[in-house]
């Protein structure tokens, strides 16, 4: 049988400034996000892709060869290179970030669009077809309505409609939490 330890005087714990200090810092704290960002010109993808490898491989014959100029100056050259480049994909592509709901806002809406009997039969807890866009629109950062994600979701292939959804998803699931030291 275990013994509870007794717990403090309410008093004490309220003077503790390092527990006040802590606490203030809980409070403070902000809403997991997330960016989904979209490029549709597969070209400057991989364009960027080669450029991330070409100027990793640059950096590391660099870092192995400090004394060698012409090594230096391909480390340099290819980091130009890949900034350029990104910039171009960050011109092309359109991000949209998302913001994990407060707790009780995020019940409700999974409340409101209870699961479908097959979809219960799958251990659904949520009916996706109806909760998508309005979980998509209450989770944007961005002004990105229900009518807008409603539209996403039937004019877009379904992988990407579904990678759409799982961004205002996962959001909601996003855990920045550590047990800490064992």
């Amino acid at each position: 049988m275990t013994t509870r330890k007794p717990a403090p005087p309410a008093d004490t714990v309220a003077a503790d400034a390092h527990w006040q200090a802590k606490l203030a810092k809980l409070r403070a704290r902000t809403r997991p996000t997330v960016t989904l960002t979209i490029c549709d010109d597969d070209d400057l993808k991989k364009a960027a892709a080669t450029a991330r490898f070409l100027e990793q491989q640059a950096k590391d014959t660099a870092e192995k060869n400090p004394d060698d100029n012409a090594a230096q100056a391909a480390a340099a050259a290819a980091a130009e290179h890949l900034a350029a480049v990104q910039a171009d994909l960050d011109q092309a592509s359109v991000e949209l970030r998302f913001q994990a709901l407060p707790r009780s806002a995020f019940r409700e809406l999974l409340d409101a669009h209870p699961p479908t009997e097959e979809q219960a039969d799958k251990n659904y807890d949520h009916n996706p077809d109806t909760m998508a866009p309005v979980l998509i629109a209450a989770a944007s950062l961005d002004p990105l309505t229900e009518e807008d994600a409603a539209q996403f979701l039937a004019d877009w292939s379904p992988a990407e409609g579904e990678r759409l959804y799982a961004a205002a998803l996962r959001v909601q699931q996003a855990d920045r939490m550590d047990l800490g030291k064992g």
